[in-house]
């Protein structure tokens, strides 16, 4: 009931407050992803070290892989806007004190791995609150619209970012691109302190338990059985096809033997794409069968990634590969938005944020696991012998998990004849 009348008072005027949150986040995550890239390519560029931009890496992914779970506990517990605002605040706040310590001395290279773990501390808060909100906001039936509008921003910010990183990165020092990320952190804090957030009754303890209420958040995907089925290939899928975000650059230099600028063509393309995506799946209003759909893209991308492995290697081909990044980038929208949507509608809002934590760190999982496999298969076969088996498994592996949803629909069915 009281998720219903939570609905019912946003259910006039929800996209105003929705698309001002929006706004302001996107604005962050371009200022974000331009800082990213000025300060990976400032690593890279003094030290021109592979060992350095693999530290910088790990220490980027480690807290979302460490913290993502314990994250969610506290999400669940404190005022969802709340957290949406420190961890904003609080990412701004590092990239400020590192660009002010330039002043004072000529900071170790080591120290961007540090403000890199740090900053994905605060996302790893930041990303399940803003997703637990969401239903908060919106109506049910327009979920699947109003993700598939902010995945349209997000992937805007994500493809604007180093454009705008790169071009600042060649007119101003670094600490003045890093004092972006508070102007951008600031404008998202303002636009969700103007909106109101509703928020539901909690039981408040003194001590929190994280072990139990980690459970508790496991056992919500244990007990809905399709979600689980569908949660488990997602993530045996993302074995496959994660390792392959690093080996785009190889197969357009190595394999096609094509330029610098070829290569950011097809990342312009996947953002393209991922855009393209996420119209088309907004512009759909409601999916009834979302699981089936978040298959249905799974399966796409198991395809689209298998003709990738079989392209000829000419210039021909890469631009094959390039329409078939754009394609890709389609799709990843096309299974995630429905995904998300069917999480805030199923699983009840007090556990929104450990269900959101725990999906963000088993999918930090897949890559460390993937690329231990793809990488000595890449090194030693060539790349494209990745995409065709990445491609090849996720068919088999998302065939599969649709075969066993199937046979438990007909079993029931049998039970009840």
């Amino acid at each position: 009931m009281e998720n219903n009348n939570l609905n019912e008072q946003n259910r006039k005027g929800w996209k105003k407050g929705f698309f001002t949150i929006a706004f302001g986040q996107t604005i962050s995550l371009i200022g974000s992803s331009a800082v990213q890239f000025a300060l990976i390519w400032w690593l890279a560029s003094e030290t021109s070290s592979p060992l350095m931009l693999s530290f910088a890496s790990l220490f980027a992914f480690l807290p979302q892989l460490l913290l993502g779970p314990f994250a969610g506990v506290w999400v669940d517990r404190l005022h969802r806007k709340t957290v949406i605002i420190c961890a904003d605040l609080f990412i701004g706040a590092v990239a400020t004190v590192f660009a002010f310590s330039f002043l004072i001395w000529n900071p170790p290279y080591w120290l961007v791995w540090v403000v890199l773990g740090a900053r994905a501390v605060g996302n790893v808060f930041h990303t399940p609150a803003i997703q637990a909100a969401m239903p908060m906001l919106v109506p049910r039936e327009e979920l699947i619209r109003a993700n598939g509008w902010n995945q349209f921003m997000q992937s805007g910010a994500f493809m604007l970012g180093p454009v705008i990183g790169a071009a600042m990165y060649g007119v101003f020092p670094i600490p003045v691109i890093l004092l972006s990320d508070l102007l951008g952190a600031v404008v998202a804090c303002l636009t969700v302190a103007v909106v109101k957030i509703p928020e539901i009754e909690r039981e408040q303890q003194k001590h929190p338990d994280f072990i139990g209420e980690i459970k508790e958040g496991i056992t919500i995907y244990l007990q809905d059985k399709k979600l689980c089925n569908v949660t488990l290939a997602m993530a045996i899928c993302m074995v496959f096809f994660m390792p392959l975000g690093s080996f785009y650059p190889l197969m357009t230099s190595d394999y096609f033997k094509a330029s610098a600028w070829h290569a950011g063509l097809n990342q312009l393309l996947y953002a393209v794409g991922m855009m393209i995506g996420a119209v088309a799946i907004s512009s759909l209003g409601t999916i009834k069968n979302k699981l089936l759909v978040v298959r249905i893209g799974l399966l796409a991308i198991g395809i689209i990634s298998l003709l990738c492995g079989i392209l000829p290697q000419n210039m021909t081909g890469f631009w094959m590969f390039a329409v078939l990044c754009t394609l890709l980038g389609a799709t990843m929208n096309i299974y995630n938005i429905p995904y998300v949507a069917y999480i805030q509608e199923h699983i009840p809002k007090e556990a929104q944020g450990r269900a959101f934590s725990l999906m963000g760190s088993l999918m930090s999982v897949t890559l460390p696991i993937g690329l231990i496999v793809a990488g000595p298969v890449a090194e030693n076969f060539g790349v494209p012998l990745w995409f065709l088996i990445g491609g090849t498994g996720m068919i088999i592996v998302t065939l599969f998990s649709e075969a066993v949803t199937l046979l438990k629909k007909e079993n029931r069915s049998n039970d009840q004849n």
